[in-house]
């Protein structure tokens, strides 16, 4: 029987008159791994807090088992700022004992991307003073990591770590014997490491068993039989379930609650995106050309990040865009954004972007734009525009879009400057949305925001049409929310990935393999190989936007047969016709993608 850690018995805990914790009772048992969930300001920050004995509740006891290890990752670190790195993490080790320690390998080669910190300036040596708050809570994380705990609590520990990162820290933590209770808004991390589930609303905390999965699920049962809430809401926590039901391309993870069940909650949602409906009007606002690059080199200062790029982004296109850091990402949508704003004066250091006539961008930076801080929110809205057409005879006020954003009626009067960062940025994106853009750029859009708006913001973009490029290292949202993934790998090259993140990470994973290797005998060979001329690199270009094309054309058509099987699932004949149809389409984009792969070597 499993021996209980941390036990929290009828604990409240009030802050001027918002009561955040309102008589709880729970407890944390060895092997739990605990995912919390909830509205940014409802608590879940607290709770981890009193749970950690960080702080006292105002009411009832929390009591740890004698002699609990236990390890906690806040939102502020109290690290040393004099000290260097090695010092915080490492300790007074030789180099030879921790440099043998394949734990403490492990966590600095997942965490920093090398035993040497390559993002670091002195590497191990590195003074923490001078360095950025993402840098510094990664090395918090790895000091806590390293060390054994009976518990540890982590707040938002996949904030500033890239894709490779989180899937890194899911894998560890899935390893770890000790017991985890884990604040995030990662949903994927959530599904791929937690077991259980803690909901904190209004003052309670809601308890499920499973990951994020079959917390969606449950959830949208307990809702549907009980009826306490809206009927916006309850179709949107469906809309949720039928995708996650559905299931994403690259979505490995098996949940545990009862298929049938879930199939027959979600008989009548619809997929999220009716993508050639969507192509359809986006093609009516935009015209044939969105963003043609030819030939085009990206560089940061003398720095080069993209090199000889041929590209293209159609009307409709939905595409996330995945990186090493560093790699170009941020900078190719500021050539991109640029080139829009300038109408085609502004270039990058090579090339030629060239950008449709009706092209309006809106692009979100990772950085909160500055607005008045006296303004209350909706006039900050209304100062763009008073309603909004979100297209197929969708229309909203600014109010209406507010609620959408988690601003209530009550928030939508509190002064800009009143507001958390959080708010802020949701704001920001409010604003950019009000001002009906027909091409967005969302750079690390989910920053900040809980999810329950990630939620709302991802319905209000499946009926948004347009084109969009995605910078998140959030992976559910970026298969949620974009069609095809392209990837920057830190090479200069931008590629296509059929098989999305997963492919990504496979790719990045040999990548370290074979430099690890380093084996002469494939420097001699690459050495041999002779260089490919510009013709034969323009041509491998061209029949790659070919093969997109089609692979695109081939997705429309699979999903219609889809629909065509599921509207004629009792007429077995039929269905066995449509299915061989189904059949060599698949084969048909398989042959597609290895062609695609291997010109992608050339090009």
């Amino acid at each position: 029987m499993a021996v209980n850690l941390v036990n929290v018995e009828n604990v409240s805990k009030v802050y001027g008159t918002r009561a955040l914790l309102d008589g709880i009772s729970l407890g944390v048992s060895e092997g739990d791994r605990i995912g919390v969930v909830g509205r940014n300001g409802d608590g879940k920050t607290t709770m981890i807090r009193v749970l950690a004995k960080l702080e006292e509740p105002d009411t009832g006891r929390v009591t740890h088992s004698g002699g609990l290890s236990l390890g906690v990752l806040t939102q502020h670190d109290s690290l040393d700022p004099e000290a260097t790195v090695r010092h915080e993490v490492i300790g007074d080790m030789a180099d030879h004992e921790w440099a043998g320690n394949a734990k403490i390998r492990d966590v600095l080669t997942g965490l920093f991307g090398g035993l040497d910190l390559p993002g670091f300036p002195q590497g191990l040596d590195t003074v923490i003073g001078p360095l950025s708050g993402g840098e510094r809570r990664r090395i918090a994380l790895a000091k806590l990591l390293i060390d054994e705990q009976d518990l540890i609590v982590l707040d938002e520990p996949t904030n500033h770590l890239d894709v490779e990162g989180i899937a890194w820290l899911a894998r560890h933590l899935r390893e770890r014997r000790s017991a985890l209770v884990c604040v995030t808004h990662d949903r994927w991390f959530l599904d791929q490491v937690c077991t259980r589930m803690w909901d904190v609303q209004r003052g309670d905390v809601h308890e499920y068993e499973g990951g994020y999965s079959d917390y969606v699920f449950a959830r949208a049962e307990r809702e549907r039989i009980a009826a306490t809430e809206e009927a916006k809401r309850q179709n949107l926590i469906r809309k949720e379930l039928a995708w996650l039901r559905r299931g994403a391309p690259a979505r490995t993870s098996k949940p545990r609650f009862r298929v049938e069940a879930a199939n027959e909650l979600i008989a009548d949602v619809p997929p999220p995106r009716d993508s050639s409906e969507l192509m359809k009007f986006a093609s009516s606002r935009l015209g044939k050309t969105v963003f043609d690059l030819e030939d085009v080199t990206v560089q940061a200062g003398p720095k080069v990040l993209l090199k000889h790029v041929t590209w293209q982004l159609g009307p409709g296109d939905r595409i996330g865009l995945v990186g090493v850091n560093g790699a170009g990402k941020t900078s190719l949508l500021r050539a991109l954004a640029e080139a829009a704003y300038s109408e085609g004066e502004r270039q990058p250091a090579g090339g030629q972007v060239r950008v449709g006539k009706t092209v309006k961008l809106a692009y979100l930076s990772q950085e909160v734009a500055e607005l008045d801080p006296d303004w209350r929110v909706l006039e900050a809205v209304q100062r763009v525009r008073e309603r909004v057409d979100l297209g197929k005879g969708r229309e909203m006020t600014a109010g209406q879009l507010c609620e959408t954003f988690g601003f209530t009626k009550e928030k939508q009067w509190t002064p800009v400057g009143d507001l958390s960062g959080g708010e802020r940025r949701r704001l920001q994106l409010l604003r950019l949305l009000m001002d009906e853009p027909n091409v967005l750029f969302l750079d690390e859009p989910t920053n900040d925001l809980d999810i329950e708006t990630l939620t709302q913001l991802e319905d209000l973009l499946d009926g948004w049409p347009g084109s969009m490029i995605v910078i998140s290292h959030d992976r559910f949202f970026v298969e949620r929310t974009t069609d095809r993934v392209f990837a920057l790998l830190g090479d200069g090259a931008l590629r296509m990935l059929p098989r999305g993140i997963d492919e990504y990470l496979e790719r990045r994973r040999k990548m370290e393999e074979a430099a690890a290797a380093n084996a002469p005998a494939a420097v001699k060979a690459a050495a041999d190989v002779p260089e490919k001329s510009a013709a034969d690199v323009r041509a491998a270009k061209k029949e790659l936007q070919k093969i997109e094309r089609q692979l695109d054309k081939i997705s429309e058509k699979e999903a219609k047969l889809h629909a065509r099987i599921a509207e004629n699932a009792t007429d077995f004949a039929k269905v066995a016709e449509l299915d061989a149809e189904l059949r060599d389409l698949t084969g048909q984009r398989e042959e597609l993608e290895l062609r695609w792969l291997e010109l992608a070597e050339d090009a």
